[in-house]
């Protein structure tokens, strides 16, 4: 009971201890720059309502199938160890398997082609 008493003061103390020091060090002295509401710098040229390619979602789109084929792929190595691995194997390879048909749909159709 005393550890876990301990380790609790001794986080909010640090926490305490970190947050007061990043207010203490940190610059306050804000320019127009920094108060504008644009991150480049200079004022737009434009209409910020002009349409996006859906090239660009796209790319997204696959970017998070992807990510989210790693997720899904990340606890084979635990599952391999399990009495009966062949039902995780087959899964995993058709979920690979799928993706690669996918994959090679949008390359064919020319999904991928950035530039026409």
């Amino acid at each position: 009971m005393n550890m876990i008493l301990f380790m609790i003061a001794s986080s909010l103390t640090l926490s305490i201890l970190l947050t007061a020091l990043n207010f203490w060090l940190a610059q306050m002295n804000p320019d127009s720059e920094k108060l504008s509401p644009y991150e480049c710098g200079f004022d737009p040229l434009g209409t910020a309502r002009l349409p996006f390619s859906i090239r660009f979602f796209l790319v997204a789109i696959l970017f998070l199938l992807f990510d989210l084929e790693i997720a899904l792929l990340l606890p084979l190595p635990w599952a391999m160890q399990l009495q009966s691995p062949t039902m995780s194997l087959t899964w995993a390879s058709v979920l690979i398997l799928l993706l690669t048909l996918g994959l090679v749909h949008e390359w064919a159709q020319g999904g991928l082609e950035w530039a026409e």
